[in-house]
């Protein structure tokens, strides 16, 4: 079982603090999450622009961006993190109880862990405390992508969705719309 995920955060530096978290299961399902107490002193006008943006929280149906569908099977949380950490795990244990046996492990995949991995690890307490239904070792990718010989800075959604539809999606980086990217470049990827 292979579950894929994608965060948005505040910026590419140490401290920075996730704003929202997607997640979508081999199986379809959806987790996503805003986070109401990522640190708003840290956002530039690229992070306002480009990811505060493409927020679902508030919007109306009709409204959302381009290329990024509202989710139907789960409601769009905004909470602290230590709500939605605990709103997390459930999504991830109710995956695992219906599609794993007693003692496997969901594979996660990110597009490139430098920064996705360590901040889906810390609001658990690090990556010794993730949900023991979670397999410690993380997959991305970018690694997958150079594995092929494909250049791993390729447009994810040109290659996942070819270049006319890829050039109707005027605004990305909303985490969940990026998980869903995530899983269709590594279904072409693993079945061509």
């Amino acid at each position: 079982m292979k579950v894929f995920f994608d965060t948005e955060f505040t910026g590419l530096h140490q401290n920075t603090t996730l704003i929202s978290i997607g997640f979508i299961a081999e199986t379809g399902e959806t987790f996503y999450a805003e986070f109401t107490d990522y640190e708003s002193s840290q956002v530039d006008d690229w992070i306002k622009e480009n990811v505060i943006a493409n927020l679902l929280l508030g919007r109306p149906d009709t409204s959302y961006p381009v290329g990024i569908p509202k989710p139907a099977d789960e409601t769009v949380k905004g909470y602290t993190r230590n709500v939605i950490v605990n709103d997390l795990k459930d999504w991830l244990y109710k995956i695992a109880d219906k599609y794993l046996s007693h003692d496997g492990k969901m594979e996660v995949w990110s597009d490139c862990l430098s920064y996705d991995w360590v901040l889906l690890c810390e609001p658990f307490g690090g990556a010794l405390h993730i949900p023991e239904c979670l397999y410690y070792i993380p997959f991305d990718l970018a690694t997958l992508f150079k594995a092929k010989d494909i250049d791993p800075d390729i447009s994810r959604e040109k290659f996942a969705f070819g270049e006319v539809y890829a050039e109707m999606l005027t605004q990305k980086h909303n985490a969940l719309w990026d998980a869903k990217v995530i899983k269709a470049c590594y279904e072409k990827l693993v079945n061509p």
